[in-house]
């Protein structure tokens, strides 16, 4: 079992420990803004998750990233539990193929589809209460 450790500081602010050792500081109260917030940690935890799917997916089908940028964004519920309710993750990849040509549109599709159906733990909760969708740019090299 992963244990992680949140400690109240003041106010609305926290330390959180993660279950690697890592501290973080958060802030529920966004006025004060010393730190992110628990709901806007979820929109990078997807984030970073499919993004690491989509990094070795790739490599897997032989395709040499550049770069990547996943831009997640969201809506949430108007009354409390104030969950996210819509998703909308974009990528934007480049780089090339093994040859030295264009990325494979047909892969980035693939590890697009494979990440949010089957890989990305983070995906699987958060569509229990939110629409994701997704889609992806290919940004010339």
């Amino acid at each position: 079992m992963q244990t992680a450790t949140i400690r109240w500081t003041q106010s609305e602010r926290f330390d959180g420990l993660t279950p690697s050792g890592h501290h973080l500081a958060l802030d529920s109260d966004r006025e004060s803004n010393i730190g992110p917030g628990p709901m806007e940690l979820l929109l990078v935890a997807l984030g970073s998750c499919t993004a690491t799917d989509i990094v070795l997916i790739l490599a897997k089908k032989r395709q040499k990233l550049e770069s990547l940028e996943v831009t997640v964004s969201g809506e949430r519920a108007e009354q409390p539990p104030r969950v996210w309710t819509r998703l909308d993750v974009v990528f934007r990849v480049r780089g090339h193929n093994a040859q030295g040509g264009p990325i494979d549109e047909k892969a980035v599709a693939d590890a697009v589809r494979l990440s949010e159906e089957k890989y990305c733990s983070v995906a699987a909760m958060l569509k229990k209460t939110a629409a994701l969708t997704t889609r992806f740019e290919i940004v010339p090299a």
